[in-house]
């Protein structure tokens, strides 16, 4: 990215100079990498500022082309706030949205999304991998459904690609939502992927401006953070299979060492349908937040990221049927490159020692 940031400082829009030339050769190689990490083609790839805006264009965009006659959305109760939030600002508009709901396992099931999908059916919603539990969407199935139906077909594969397989052909994905900072590449980009063909996706633009990236986003692109996004992606592919085997084993770790010491362990979410590297779990009726100001040396969360700052319970756990003193008290654990079994034997020393102080406390 560096030289991007410093002496390659061209445009990749101004196509008149050698600067321009230059940096719009960096950001097409960079969307050749992140197509190939999901089996698309560059032309497939349109570049956002992450998975929130992807979420935002391809719900509005696809509702908004639809016309009349398709007026309906499916999403799950475990989506993202973006999607969740979008899919309200969309139902204000005047579209009908059905949620489906999630069993206590935390797995979408492709009967229930059946269940929903009427003839006037523009979309379904469904993400790849939950962001606070973990667990994976059946995306062929359900995706083979949709194209069955007419239907397209979105995921918002933010946590799982370059972690899982993501595979557009395969899973009959027709959009796909994507953000560098979730596999080791730069904050503030991401992107769409927008099938072209088999079906063709139409989809309504939500910015306007200079026609960038086939006029689905306009804006100047952030060329030293889109190079970030390919090498990530790029890396991420070939590293994947023995990385995902390798955080199994340290879920493992965790998850053993954890219950062995402490009684009383609740996971939520389905152990063997999931990210290899994410574990969420509560210990009884333990309140998070003391847990996570006597652990301020690890990256703990109590639900997701983007809401870690709030006090309000995790939808994800409550769509789930969580009670909701579990709900407070679940801590998420997410597993990454850097971490060593010599690192797990000290979350565990260190989890065990601060759950047990706050138990007797309590006792």
């Amino acid at each position: 990215m560096l030289p991007f940031f410093t002496a390659d400082f061209g445009n990749a829009a101004s196509r008149s100079h050698a600067f321009g030339w230059a940096a719009d050769a960096a950001v097409e190689a960079a969307r050749q990498q992140v197509a190939l990490l999901i089996g698309a083609t560059p032309k497939e790839i349109v570049f956002t500022s992450g998975a929130t805006e992807s979420n935002n264009l391809a719900l509005f965009g696809v509702m908004q082309a639809a016309g009349a006659t398709k007026r309906h959305l499916v999403i799950s109760a475990i989506e993202h706030a973006s999607v969740l939030e979008t899919a309200a600002a969309l139902s204000s508009a005047g579209f009908e949205v059905s949620t489906v709901g999630v069993p206590s396992d935390g797995v979408v099931r492709v009967s229930d999304v059946e269940a929903v999908l009427r003839p006037d059916t523009a979309l379904v919603s469904i993400m790849a991998a939950n962001n606070e539990i973990g667990t994976l969407a059946p995306l062929e199935a359900i995706g083979e459904l949709c194209r069955g139906r007419g239907v397209y077909f979105h995921t918002d594969a933010a946590q799982a690609a370059g972690k899982i397989e993501i595979d557009v052909q395969r899973q009959h994905l027709d959009l796909v939502s994507l953000t560098a900072h979730k596999l080791y590449g730069p904050k503030g980009v991401g992107a769409l992927y927008v099938r072209r063909r088999d079906p063709r996706v139409r989809l309504t633009p939500r910015s306007f401006g200079g026609g960038h990236e086939r006029g689905f986003r306009s804006g100047t692109l952030p060329v030293p953070l889109i190079v970030g996004f390919g090498r990530a992606c790029q890396l991420a592919a070939e590293v994947m299979p023995e990385e995902a085997a390798r955080l199994l084993s340290l879920r493992t770790r965790l998850l053993s060492g954890l219950a062995g010491s402490l009684p009383g362990l609740v996971v939520h979410g389905d152990l063997e349908r999931r990210l290899p590297g994410n574990l969420n779990v509560s210990f009884g009726e333990l309140e998070a937040e003391p847990l996570l100001l006597s652990l301020r040396d690890f990256a703990l969360s109590s639900g997701a990221a983007c809401a870690s700052a709030t006090l309000s319970p995790s939808h994800v756990l409550r769509a789930l049927g969580v009670p909701k003193e579990l709900i407070h008290g679940s801590l998420r654990f997410g597993l990454g490159r850097g971490l060593t079994e010599d690192d797990i034997d000290l979350v565990v020393l260190r989890v065990v020692a601060a759950v047990s102080k706050l138990r007797d406390l309590l006792a």
